[in-house]
């Protein structure tokens, strides 16, 4: 139902019958110190009713516009009886004002809007069979993984770059054509993929000579080496593609999101299920499967009937954020090795199964991350968790020691904290007004720490405890997000990007993955460099 003001029987108020007045004859009217309005309810006078009942269309306007949060829509039910009656409003007469509000706001994100009334109804059952919980899926989703949103991809030699738009482009090694341009050429300046024209993207990931990108119709494109399970280094695929080539055994799901972790792939779909492809020849992802397989599974056990809104992988692992009625939680699977499955212990998990340390910490999981060796997760209330193999401090907690449960990092508790990226042992954290700190790993200068003015001081330092990145501070801009390299074999760099779409890069660049030329024989930047794309 249209909630315009035009087509909901109010009358146009005409003003320029009114009369001009004197603001001094406006002021002069003396007004009654004792005159005051009466409040008024409608039927009986039950604390929670009020007189907006009257034109409830008023109401589900507010509800829809103002972008309520779902937590907020639950309160209104369970504190007034107005929001639990039917509204008596279409597409269904018997939705609750809240549970119409809730629709109405689904309705307007992308991957719900091309759904069928059956797979609205379906995908509302699996989150719990309410609207108010389907949104908070969808909230959840667009969250922790930037969903029709610039974004920044830092992968292994080369780097993915999409605007606000769906224009990717991308830069870096190209031995395998996984730059998209239809050559093996390198790439020193970001490139727009141009055979992607007109199709707009929501969603990249950049693996080993390998990149995959998703459009807003849920359709896969990948390029580079044709595999979906290959080591970083190793046998290369039968053939390489140069272009952007559509996935054809994923053209039946609505994907959201994809994930390169060593050995295997996996992928997101629209209505919260996980599949994988390949490193499942022993049963480690639940299913039989070779390393050149090109179907995807279903990943199988605890998280087949319950919607995850995130995926992450690893080195042999892989991190699921899961949506339940009951709040948000973290599955994993695969390689414990380092304990980087949080369950207490080093061994491997052929079956998801729940991080329960979280429930302990009191602490509701948004976004996860999934770097090598280690993961982190970051909290509703800003809290950041990091557990797994700790070398070089890429835990934060002072040391180098592993962590096999999630643990909260104490240096970070005055910080409220929003996003989370991790790599080969290294961390970045993003707090809430922008600034970023960083610990780990200090080789390739991907950590952003340099200690006096020509940058050179201690910025291949390994950093054990979370550092303010200054050089992040001194570009004035405030940074949404953060990637950097996720490999055990490719020198790191970083890129940060800001609210207003710039886009800052450090780390190494000896194949053109900064996007930007190096002079005087150099392989890497210390400090942050503008790339010269707009994001926005």
């Amino acid at each position: 139902m249209a909630m315009d003001s035009t087509t909901s029987g109010t009358p146009t108020i005409q003003y320029h019958n009114i009369t001009d007045q004197p603001v001094t004859a406006i002021v002069a009217v003396p007004v009654s110190t004792y005159q005051r309005n009466q409040r008024h309810c409608f039927g009986d006078s039950i604390p929670g009713e009020f007189p907006l009942a009257a034109n409830p269309s008023i109401v589900l306007h507010v509800l829809t516009t103002c972008n309520l949060d779902p937590q907020d829509l639950a309160k209104l039910e369970a504190t007034c009886s107005f929001f639990r009656q039917p509204a008596s409003f279409a597409p269904d007469y018997e939705l609750s004002m809240s549970e119409l509000a809730a629709l109405d706001m689904c309705q307007k994100r992308a991957i719900f809007k091309p759904m069928t009334p059956e797979e609205r109804q379906d995908l509302k059952q699996r989150c719990g069979g309410s609207w108010k919980l389907v949104l908070r899926f969808l909230l959840a989703g667009e969250a922790c993984c930037r969903r029709e949103r610039s974004q920044a991809i830092a992968g292994p030699g080369h780097s993915i770059a999409v605007t606000s738009n769906g224009v990717a482009y991308s830069f870096g090694s190209n031995s395998s054509g996984q730059l998209g341009h239809g050559t093996t050429e390198e790439e020193w300046r970001p490139r727009q993929i141009r055979s992607l024209q007109g199709i707009r993207i929501i969603q990249a990931a950049a693996g080993p000579g390998r990149t995959m990108l998703i459009s807003d119709a849920g359709e896969v494109y990948a390029f580079g080496k044709d595999s979906f399970g290959e080591a970083e280094y190793g046998v290369q695929g039968t053939k390489t593609v140069t272009t952007p080539q559509l996935v054809e055994s994923l053209k039946n799901i609505f994907v959201v999101q994809a994930a390169i972790g060593n050995f295997f792939t996996a992928v997101l779909s629209r209505e919260g299920r996980v599949y994988t492809f390949s490193w499942g020849n022993d049963g480690k992802l639940g299913h039989q499967t070779e390393p050149n397989d090109v179907v995807p599974h279903p990943l199988l056990g605890a998280l087949e009937n319950i919607p995850v809104v995130q995926i992450a992988a690893g080195y042999c692992y892989l991190l699921a954020l899961a949506c339940q009625p009951s709040g948000m939680s973290v599955y994993s699977v695969g390689c414990g090795l380092g304990g980087k499955l949080g369950h207490g212990s080093r061994t491997d998990e052929k079956y998801p199964r729940l991080i329960e340390q979280f429930q302990l910490l009191n602490l509701q999981p948004m976004v996860v991350a999934a770097g090598a060796w280690h993961a982190a997760v970051v909290g509703r209330d800003g809290r950041v968790c990091t557990w797994g193999w700790g070398r070089y401090g890429c835990l934060g907690h002072g040391n180098e020691e592993c962590e096999s449960v999630p643990k909260v990092v104490d240096a970070l508790s005055k910080v409220k904290a929003v996003h989370v990226a991790t790599g080969d042992y290294t961390t970045f954290v993003v707090s809430d007004d922008g600034d970023v700190y960083s610990f780990g790993c200090g080789e390739s200068a991907s950590l952003g720490h340099n200690s006096d003015g020509d940058g050179q001081g201690n910025r291949h330092t390994n950093v054990l405890s979370p550092e303010l990145v200054t050089s992040l501070k001194e570009v004035k801009e405030r940074v949404v997000q953060i990637s950097l390299t996720n490999s055990v074999y490719w020198n790191a760099h970083t890129f940060a990007l800001t609210e207003s779409g710039k886009l800052f890069a450090f780390g190494a660049g000896d194949k053109g993955q900064l996007g930007m030329e190096l002079v005087n024989s150099q392989t890497e930047r210390g400090n942050p460099e503008q790339v010269d794309v707009d994001l926005r």
